[in-house]
């Protein structure tokens, strides 16, 4: 595997979290009432203030 390669697949996990964290931003934005009736997010869900948080890289460590 070469340098660009493992770069292009970071680059490409990195955009998809990010696209993930907006969607989920914007879903969190919309009033309780559409939420509720999307099933978004559950009752309960505690996930609410990480939503608001920027993606952090997952640290790989090798063994």
């Amino acid at each position: 595997m070469s340098i660009l390669s493992s770069i292009s697949r970071m680059a490409t996990e990195y955009a998809a979290i990010r696209a993930r964290y907006r969607a989920a931003r914007t879903l969190y934005l919309l009033p309780m009432d559409i939420r509720k009736d999307i099933g978004w997010p559950e009752v309960g869900d505690r996930r609410g203030p990480e939503i608001f948080s920027s993606p952090r890289p997952q640290v790989v460590t090798a063994r």
